[in-house]
């Protein structure tokens, strides 16, 4: 596990919470935020919390630990045989935009992959749909997913078959980046055909869970995933979604945060577009039918998007600084830059509508803070 910005007994109390609880466990939420993660972790560890499942949740942890650290050795023994690292809020990779789940904001996130969380969200998009989906649909999110991976966007989805595998091979075979939050552990491949698939995410993109490592992918762990997908991308598309679906879940999280929810079209007679249809005739949805009007939305919401300084830090990293406005110069030339593929300078221009000088004078100010590189093909953000 690398070293985080946050101090070092907070990280394992928040750790040790992720083995303990389950996904958006209210009373734990809320006794957190009361008392903060290192009193509400020894509370649990000595039955002192006055929480009343704390018998539930100390059961979960080892029986002999008497200190946090002892709780969490396994994790750390996991994390180093892994890579995997835990971002917790505060730290200088975690994504400000989790703070809009409120009451229901991850404790923590384990992530695998080299790239920078927060920096990769900045610019990035999920797409969801059906399990069960048709070829029309799996060729859609494939495409959609290549064609916005190549123009620099973050490709987010759950790992599931069907839609959601469709749209992470379409990025990374477009030599782009993709994320997948799953409902277990990131060292847990599941499902397990999919093995091959999420170690290229490790490679060209990140792994991220709430879930304890080694942990199993539940059923309500599902559920609790998707409002991470929704939170944590500046929209999201649905491909293909049953009336009764998961993606509708995924779009309603999105919409509660007044995020840009899309869906594509399908066959009237599809089973498989029907949720769709129904989030498109009640208004829940905007029609889309390729990756341009996608990124026209994306765009106009980033632009519009309220600063980041009204979530974040007094004592902003300077990831942070360069990201507290996406509306300033540097906000916007970062956004735009892929962290896979260089852009030269006249595709910045088109993608940020900012003139010529403004765009190299935000790269030479984003270069000097570590943020940005030159190469020989153009430039690319810096994302370990």
């Amino acid at each position: 596990m690398t070293e985080s910005s946050v101090d070092r007994t907070e990280v394992l109390a928040r750790m040790m919470l992720l083995r303990a609880c389950e996904p958006v466990d209210h009373a734990v939420h809320e006794l957190v935020a009361r008392r903060g993660a290192v009193e509400v972790a020894e509370g649990i560890l000595h039955g002192t919390s006055g929480l009343r499942n704390a018998p539930t949740l100390r059961s979960r942890l080892p029986e002999s630990a008497t200190t946090i650290e002892d709780a969490v050795s396994a994790d750390l023994r996991a994390a180093e045989r892994t890579g995997a690292r835990l971002i917790v809020p505060g730290d200088a990779q975690w994504p400000s935009q989790l703070d809009d789940l409120a009451g229901r904001t991850p404790l923590a996130l384990w992530v695998m992959g080299s790239a920078h969380l927060r920096l990769m969200a900045l610019r990035s998009v999920s797409i969801v749909g059906a399990r069960s989906a048709t070829s029309y649909g799996e060729a859609l999110a494939r495409t959609t997913a290549a064609t916005l991976a190549d123009r620099g966007w973050l490709v987010v989805s759950g790992g599931a078959f069907g839609i959601d595998a469709a749209a992470h091979r379409g990025a990374l075979d477009a030599g782009g980046a993709s994320a997948c939050v799953l409902a277990g552990g990131v060292d847990m491949a599941y499902p397990r055909s999919h093995e091959a698939l999420l170690s290229r995410m490790v490679t060209d993109g990140l792994l991220i869970s709430e879930s304890a490592m080694g942990g199993a992918a539940l059923r309500p762990r599902f559920l609790a995933r998707n409002r991470i997908i929704s939170a944590l991308t500046r929209g999201t598309v649905v491909v293909e979604a049953a009336v009764r679906s998961g993606s509708r879940t995924t779009a309603r999280e999105a919409a509660s945060m007044l995020r840009p929810v899309m869906a594509f079209p399908g066959p009237v007679t599809s089973a498989m577009s029907a949720g769709c249809h129904d989030l498109l005739r009640d208004r829940q949805a905007i029609l889309v039918t390729c990756a341009d009007d996608i990124e026209a939305m994306l765009t106009s919401f980033v632009e519009h998007d309220e600063p980041d300084a009204a979530r974040g830090s007094s004592n902003p990293t300077p990831e942070q600084q360069a990201e507290v406005d996406p509306r300033t110069r540097e906000g916007r030339v970062l956004a735009a830059l892929s962290h896979r593929r260089a852009a030269e300078l006249d595709r910045l221009v088109s993608r940020t509508g900012l003139s010529p000088t403004d765009v190299l004078v935000a790269l030479g100010l984003l270069e000097a803070q570590g943020l940005a590189h030159r190469g020989d093909q153009g430039w690319r953000g810096v994302a370990a």
